[in-house]
């Protein structure tokens, strides 16, 4: 499948880093470094927009490495750029460690994944089919 992208950063374009990876990493595009403190989060760009074909979306993703190490994520994870979206590509990271974290230009922030989707239409009725599970909430699916 090929995806349209208009690269305004002086970054490369986002590649899968090998044969078998599902996300490219994004990198971010800055003018200066940003200080990312304890519990801060911070609207990173990218440089990137895309235009992606109908019926899919783009998923963006913690960086593991990043994740583990330094204790910064991707706050609302994952985040979701529809295809109808022509704006950069931005993303929301957080420090979720004691220490401050420095994002300098070409910084590899996050993964993103290209991914199809499904849209539904809502059938309205009065009752659901039963299951054996029935109402169990979270972390109970009625087995020991």
């Amino acid at each position: 499948m090929e995806v349209k992208i208009v690269n305004q950063s002086r970054n490369e374009l986002p590649a899968y880093s090998t044969a078998l990876s599902a996300g490219m990493d994004l990198r971010a595009d800055l003018e200066q470094p940003i200080v990312l403190k304890p519990l801060e989060r911070v609207l990173v760009p990218t440089g990137l927009f895309i235009e992606l074909p109908v019926g899919h979306e783009a998923q963006i993703r913690p960086r593991s490495g990043l994740a583990i190490k330094k204790g910064v994520t991707v706050l609302n994870s994952p985040g979701t750029i529809d295809a109808d979206y022509r704006g950069e590509v931005k993303v929301i990271l957080v420090n979720l460690s004691n220490e401050e974290f420095v994002i300098n230009h070409g910084e590899r922030i996050c993964q993103m994944v290209i991914a199809k989707h499904e849209t539904v239409a809502w059938k309205p009725v009065e009752i659901l089919e039963e299951t054996e599970r029935g109402a169990g909430g979270f972390g109970h699916t009625g087995k020991n």
